[in-house]
């Protein structure tokens, strides 16, 4: 394949255009706001689904507790209708001693859902603290989510500015190259990720292979105008006085 060696030069500056390209998009797969911006919606749903259960909690505990002062308030009123008949003096003596009996009972019963009602109101007072601590929590996550969103936003802008003007580089460029020549570099490129490179001091740009003596000899001996390439990774080999040739 020939080519003029002026233009065998210029893909040096297709590929270093190109390499800038592969940066930017290499860049743009692995910000670190990327790997953030997961973990932090992971720990986001996670502590939702605690906030969440402990909302849950919350609201089982709540109707325990409304069904325990249902219950302390209908003993009360137990107690409240036999002190009233014992005042009233209507009652003979065996209906007295019965109803002593009952607010006896009655007011054992009554400490005991009193105490139980305020074990469950200890607790509820617990899990509004955990609550509160939990909602915290989810708020400093979303914040963290947020702020890691609009950096990567930023980047990405920077980033997609940058792919922007080297694509406008490459396509100045490309119309300077014949057809044969920009195939070999873009399946060179495609394949190998480089393109094409500059032969320096007998290493090869790309893969930094240094050639043999055969090899250098066998490029030396090829005439300048014709296109060579590694045998290493293929890249196009562009011969200028740093060659070493």
């Amino acid at each position: 394949m020939k080519a003029d060696p002026a233009v065998q030069r210029q893909l040096l500056e297709l590929a270093k255009v190109d390499a800038e390209l592969s940066r930017t998009a290499h860049r743009r797969r692995t910000l670190p706001e990327l790997a953030e911006i997961d973990a932090g919606e992971k720990t986001v749903r996670e502590k939702r689904d605690a906030l969440v259960s402990v909302e849950t909690a919350t609201s089982d505990l709540d109707r325990e507790i409304t069904r325990q002062e249902k219950e302390v308030e209908s003993v009360r009123a137990r107690v409240d209708r036999d002190r009233k008949l014992l005042d009233s003096g209507s009652v003979n003596a065996k209906q007295m001693t019965d109803i002593e009996h009952e607010l006896q009972t009655l007011g054992r019963r009554q400490s005991a859902l009193e105490d139980d009602l305020l074990e469950l109101m200890e607790q509820r007072e617990a899990l509004e603290l955990d609550a509160q601590r939990t909602g915290a929590e989810v708020d400093k996550a979303e914040a963290g989510v947020a702020a890691a969103v609009e950096r990567r936003d930023e980047e990405f802008k920077d980033l997609d500015t940058t792919r922007a003007r080297r694509e406008e580089d490459r396509a100045k460029l490309l119309p300077r190259f014949p057809e044969p020549v920009l195939k070999l570099y873009t399946r060179v490129l495609d394949h190998k990720g480089i393109g094409a490179a500059l032969l320096r001091a007998r290493r090869c740009g790309a893969c930094q292979l240094e050639l043999d003596r055969n090899t250098i000899a066998e490029i030396k001996a090829t005439p300048e105008d014709t296109v060579v390439q590694c045998e290493n990774c293929g890249a196009i080999l562009v011969r200028t006085l740093e060659s070493g040739l």
